[in-house]
């Protein structure tokens, strides 16, 4: 596959995804994991580096081309998409921006090979959506750092091979980023088990314990943590989450139109009732509107556009809520079977849950879209006298 066919790419996304992910979606949450055999087939066929430039051993695929393929695997099981959010996003692409040559060399390349998987370890026990407060400490020895402390809820921790971890320097509190493998001295892994969903994402809690890393483990230049690596990294990871909310709400849709057309009730077929008409007619319309958000955030992107983040914190919000709103639906409409893991719609309703969390909480995009609004729109010379 080359990037002069993206087209072409997103149609063997769909059937691969149609053949090897949606028919063993809840088996993935059963068993707490995504098979390693499906993530090599995912390197071999590219997708896991389908955002990175072809010298990078990627697909080269524009914002707009690798968001649909992000949503196609939203639609098939969120757990793959949010290998893609993570390995290929926060992590692959970071390395991209800012990583150096050696750095790009020991890690991207094998993410592009599905050899290697990334994770990044930002968040801690105390510290989620205010990341700026980081409590993992680093201190200098002699050219060396000695990082110590937790980091929670880090999807694919359990099994990457390696992380990138934000902490603070003790006395001057800057913030960076390390390069930490797992197999560190001091590292420690634990599963973290009884998730309300995607627990095939194998979340951990990362210990570490005065782990030492050389000066070429430092991603970017020191101090520059949470200004310049996780902003950047958590802007990749909000345009993912968008369109894995996309997919999954276009999963929630298709199920419930399909349902509402077979099921018959009082001699006819539910969909012909007004009620469920309106249901699928305003969900049809919510992600008419949430895809839109989402194309124009990757329009932005492609133009380098200086809106072009907040455009992805509003499609990250909107869509996160659409998926909400979509997956309770299909279960209202399936009624008492959309209750049942039967069907699709009792785990899509779990999983788009956690669209609102990821990356940021609903009400931290609130705050911030609301504070772009506020110097956007700002009129005083229309209100004269309050």
């Amino acid at each position: 596959m080359t990037k002069n066919n993206p087209q072409s790419i997103l149609e063997e996304v769909k059937q691969f995804v149609d053949e090897d992910i949606r028919p063993f979606a809840a088996d993935f949450e059963t068993q707490q994991a995504l098979p390693r055999e499906l993530i090599q087939k995912m390197g071999r066929k590219g997708y896991l580096a389908a955002s990175f430039p072809e010298e990078f051993g990627g697909l080269g695929l524009d914002p707009l081309e690798y968001g649909s393929l992000v949503e196609e695997f939203g639609k098939g099981a969120l757990s793959t998409a949010m290998l893609l959010t993570v390995s290929t996003g926060l992590v692959g692409e970071t390395l991209i921006r800012w990583g150096t040559d050696y750095q790009q060399e020991k890690y991207v390349l094998p993410i592009a090979r599905g050899e290697k998987i990334g994770a990044f370890a930002l968040t801690e026990p105390g510290v989620g959506s205010g990341a700026k407060d980081v409590e993992s400490a680093y201190v200098k020895v002699g050219d060396n750092y000695r990082i110590t402390g937790r980091k929670k809820w880090i999807s694919f921790g359990e099994i990457a091979d390696f992380f990138i971890v934000i902490a603070a320097e003790q006395s001057s509190k800057a913030v960076s980023a390390f390069l930490v493998d797992r197999k560190l001295e001091g590292v420690n892994i634990s599963k973290m088990k009884g998730l309300l969903s995607c627990a095939a994402s194998q979340l951990a809690d990362i210990e570490l314990t005065g782990v030492e890393v050389g000066p070429e483990m430092m991603v970017g230049k020191e101090g520059m943590g949470f200004a310049g690596i996780a902003n950047f990294a958590l802007d990749y990871g909000r345009f993912n989450v968008a369109w894995m909310g996309v997919g999954l709400a276009q999963e929630a849709l298709d199920v419930m139109v399909t349902y509402a057309r077979k099921r018959s009730q009082s001699g006819q077929k539910i969909f012909h009732h007004q009620l469920i008409k309106g249901i699928i007619g305003d969900t049809v319309t919510n992600i008419m509107a949430a895809r839109s958000l989402c194309k124009e955030a990757a329009r932005m992107r492609i133009e380098n556009h200086p809106d072009a983040a907040i455009q992805t914190t509003a499609a990250k919000y909107f869509s996160s809520t659409v998926a909400n709103k979509a997956a309770a639906d299909a279960i209202q409409v399936l009624g008492a079977n959309g209750c049942s893991s039967r069907f699709p719609v009792e785990r899509l309703f779990r999983e788009a849950k956690v669209l609102e969390i990821i990356e940021g909480t609903s009400q931290l995009q609130q705050q911030m879209i609301a504070l772009y609004g506020a110097n956007k729109y700002y009129q005083p010379k229309r209100i004269k006298e309050i």
